[in-house]
């Protein structure tokens, strides 16, 4: 895979010290630290409206950037003042919607209105105004990156130091350096941080490109980026609701303690995902280059590929996180929480359907039909929010977790048809098929192990024969080849000695 294999792989490296942090953030720190109602507020309230106030504003450029960046790369020193036009729309959108969110401040107080749960989201509202600007300049700038084919240091900050800040502002907290008001304020500066760092790294890369150009808006009109982007927006919202809604709608449907929980469970079922996440960080720059070139040919053999792999990583996450749920939360000390067991295993389900199926969102995306993935994902966020709305009241965090499985499963079903009957190119093979009898092999076998009265002890045995045969049978089966002369080094090793 060249430059994705390379990137790919120091982003997982990244990722997963990330994974660690937030981990430890997650099961020891917050938890311990703060209330569930305090952890809805922020992590499960402020960022999901800030994230879509980031959203808006942006007007779906970080998407464009990406989508366009090919046809301005070494146009001139400055790429012809491309990041200035990625820039500044966005910054003029964000005063709009700035307002809007001000304005709109007694509606969204008025839906937790469930007693004290208004009053701690009153006093901590305007925080997620500032919250969105971060935000919305620290993907602008990862996408620019991304295009750049720049990505370790942005997952970095994003993977790992934002993380490590928010641990520091938790321990202020606890420690009576901070009160909870200045704990929100911390939590907002350590996304600021990210944007200032990245900004940094583009002066010191030699990209921060701030000059603009008319060249600008001779090499793509605008009103095409524009109309790209106000698609991207519409999608990028429906993907946004599908992430989020969940959250929003337990805090509003049951309370913010009950969405702390939940998001507590989220977060549990988050170590699926970094895989995906760190290929797609060079995967839609990559797709976009082969758009370019009319090489479907390529496009083909890296959905297969990467669809493959993902597989491989996926069903070992999964079935690792599923079968230690009783040691997770055990760490935690706080029952509560416990709550959430049934959640995590939906969203493990959803969460790895989506990843099976590969880089089928980022090539209806990037491709001459792309007006179709908001077709697949604002009637897939309607379809959640229907579900959330009627599931959560009847099955409580069950409810939210089954909606948003259902949206993953359906969402990447239509995605997946639709690029095999428009483009011809479909990611399953007999491969695929092995990896998951592989997968159910070892799960039947660690599962079936009984607890053994010692958490540690129940841990290392589950996860010993797990791994052990899920290894060898992806050995046996040959469905890795990449760990072919990996295996063939060490079997010599073994016969020389």
């Amino acid at each position: 895979m060249g430059i994705v294999q390379r990137q790919g792989i120091r982003n997982t490296l990244i990722s997963y010290v990330g994974l660690a942090i937030g981990f430890a953030n997650t099961i020891f720190i917050l938890p311990r630290l703060l209330s569930p109602a305090q952890i809805g507020l922020t992590a499960g309230v402020l960022v999901p409206l800030a994230t879509i106030g980031a959203q808006v504003a942006a007007f779906g450029f970080a998407s464009a950037g990406m989508r366009y960046f090919p046809f301005f790369r070494n146009q001139g020193r400055n790429h012809a003042g491309f990041l200035p036009l990625l820039l500044g729309l966005p910054l003029l959108g964000f005063t709009l919607v700035a307002l809007l969110m001000w304005a709109g401040k007694p509606l969204v107080v008025h839906w937790y209105a469930a007693g004290s749960d208004a009053a701690l989201l009153a006093a901590h509202y305007t925080v997620a105004i500032g919250l969105a600007g971060c935000i919305m300049l620290g993907s602008l700038q990862d996408a620019y990156l991304r295009a750049l084919f720049h990505t370790s240091f942005s997952s970095f900050c994003q993977e790992v130091l934002l993380r490590l800040l928010l641990v520091g502002a938790a321990v202020a907290y606890s420690r009576g350096y901070l009160g909870f008001h200045g704990f929100v304020l911390a939590y907002t500066g350590a996304y600021a941080v990210v944007a200032v760092l990245l900004t940094g790294y583009l002066a010191a890369i030699g990209e921060l490109h701030l000059r603009p150009t008319r060249a600008a808006l001779r090499i793509k009109p605008l009103r095409e980026m524009l109309g790209f982007g106000g698609f991207m927006l519409l999608s990028n919202i429906s993907g946004t609701v599908l992430l989020n809604v969940d959250t929003l709608l337990v805090g509003t449907k049951l309370s913010l303690a009950a969405a702390g929980i939940y998001l507590i469970a989220t977060n549990v079922s988050t170590a699926l995902v970094l895989p995906f996440r760190a290929l797609s960080k060079t995967a839609f720059s990559l797709i976009a280059e082969y758009w370019k070139e009319g090489d479907l040919g390529k496009m083909a053999d890296f959905y297969r590929r990467s669809t493959r792999i993902n597989t491989l990583l996926g069903c070992y996450l999964a079935l690792g996180i599923g079968l230690n749920l009783p040691f997770i939360y055990g760490l935690i000390h706080r029952p509560e929480y416990a709550v959430g067991t049934t959640a995590v295993l939906l969203l493990l389900a959803g969460r790895l359907v989506d990843g099976i199926t590969g880089v089928n969102g980022i090539i209806v995306a990037t491709s001459p039909r792309y007006r179709f993935d908001l077709v697949f994902n604002a009637s897939l966020a309607a379809a959640v929010v229907g579900l959330n709305w009627v599931l959560i009241p009847r099955y409580g965090l069950a409810g939210a977790a089954g909606a948003y499985c259902v949206a993953l499963v359906s969402i990447n079903a239509a995605r997946t048809w639709f690029v095999w009957r428009t483009y011809g190119m479909q990611p399953f093979d007999g491969q695929i098929a092995r990896v998951l009898a592989v997968a159910a092999a070892a799960g039947a076998a660690a599962g079936a192990l009984p607890a053994t009265g010692n958490a540690w002890l129940t841990l290392l045995l589950r996860g010993g024969t797990l791994t052990l045969v899920y290894g060898a049978g992806v050995l046996l089966t040959r469905t890795a080849p990449e760990l072919a002369p990996l295996w063939a080094a060490v079997r010599a090793r073994v016969a020389r000695q």
